[in-house]
């Protein structure tokens, strides 16, 4: 039984649970190598306090398009690390950098109750899945009303792809991208990963996630599942459950593009086909050798994980590619 449950310890890595108060901040400081753009702190205010972000733009502005650019599940940073799985590879601050390279404008932020916003959420309990969502909607508003812009894309990566969905239709925003996206809900990608981890463990597990969804807390968790299921993190996962994200892409009527690496081991190529089938008009790229963290990386699961702690491995080529060519089409 323990050794069993010691193997949803892989479950958890690969997952990327929630895990939010007092994680560190972001290290957004900028390399002396970089010339061909400039940062400056970006920030929201919420009712709750400030949400901290990074404005990059190109040093001579010319495109007026800004993205928002929406960090994954657990204590995923703006710059697309998260301490929790395996450290540093900076792949968002790189879609920034590789964007504002040619030309476009970006905002990426701590998610509140991570990093430089981890003082917005007092205790785990506290945050639920429409507080991501609101955030984002109100970034689009602040962006809107920046002279400096006129047209706000959202991009969001992992889970940031379904709060950035769910965002899109709500917010008066001019494109969106989903990049490795989940297809099926929180609840089904959870089930079939527990499934590949161990039968027994998704055996022990069911009862528990059948709860969530029905909206029902859980007090008696396993100590070996205790931090994936643990109490505080309960209401965000009931509150995520709730959620399709065929459905919310299918309510987007703006142009969409949406990514998905063949060498991902977290998402499928079949989760990308089904947001597809929710809004047939998306624009579908399957990109070759890319993995979750969007580098290129082998099919063998541990030097594929390997690649989730190097901030040196470059970005998938063709990934900028595909966002810069959409971006300024819209």
């Amino acid at each position: 039984m323990n050794k069993v449950i010691k193997s949803v310890v892989l479950l958890i890595v690969i997952f990327s649970m929630i895990s939010i108060v007092g994680c560190s901040q972001s290290d957004n400081e900028k390399s002396d190598t970089d010339t061909n753009y400039i940062e400056e702190e970006y920030n929201l205010e919420t009712s709750a306090g400030t949400i901290f972000g990074t404005l990059m733009m190109p040093e001579d502005l010319e495109s007026s398009t800004v993205a928002v650019i929406i960090a994954g599940s657990g204590p995923t940073d703006r710059d697309g690390n998260n301490p929790t799985i395996s450290g540093k590879n900076d792949s968002l601050k790189m879609i920034a950098e590789a964007l504002a390279n040619e030309g476009i404008s970006s905002v990426r932020y701590d998610k509140r109750g991570i990093g430089e916003s981890a003082a917005l959420v007092e205790k785990e309990e506290d945050l639920i899945f429409e507080d991501y969502i609101n955030d984002v909607v109100d970034w689009v508003d602040r962006l809107k009303e920046d002279t400096r812009f006129d047209k706000v894309v959202i991009i969001g990566h992992s889970e940031g792809a379904l709060i950035g969905a769910t965002a899109a239709y709500s917010s008066d925003v001019d494109g969106f991208v989903s990049i490795a996206g989940m297809g099926y809900s929180a609840y089904d990608t959870l089930a079939r990963q527990l499934k590949e981890q161990s039968e027994e463990v998704y055996q022990i597990s069911e009862p528990i996630i059948e709860e969530l969804k029905q909206g029902n807390l859980v007090d008696d968790v396993p100590e070996g599942l205790h931090s994936l299921f643990r109490p505080s993190v309960q209401p965000y996962m009931i509150s995520w459950f709730k959620y399709n994200p065929v459905e919310e892409i299918s309510k987007i009527e703006k142009p969409i593009l949406i990514i998905q690496g063949d060498n991902d081991i977290q998402i499928t190529i079949e989760d990308a086909e089904l947001l597809n089938q929710g809004n047939p008009d998306a624009e579908l790229v399957i990109l070759r050798g890319m993995n979750h963290i969007l580098k290129d990386a082998p099919e063998d699961r541990e030097e594929n994980l390997a690649t989730y702690s190097d901030p040196e491995l470059p970005l998938n080529q063709q990934l900028i590619e595909e966002l810069t060519t959409f971006i300024n089409e819209l």
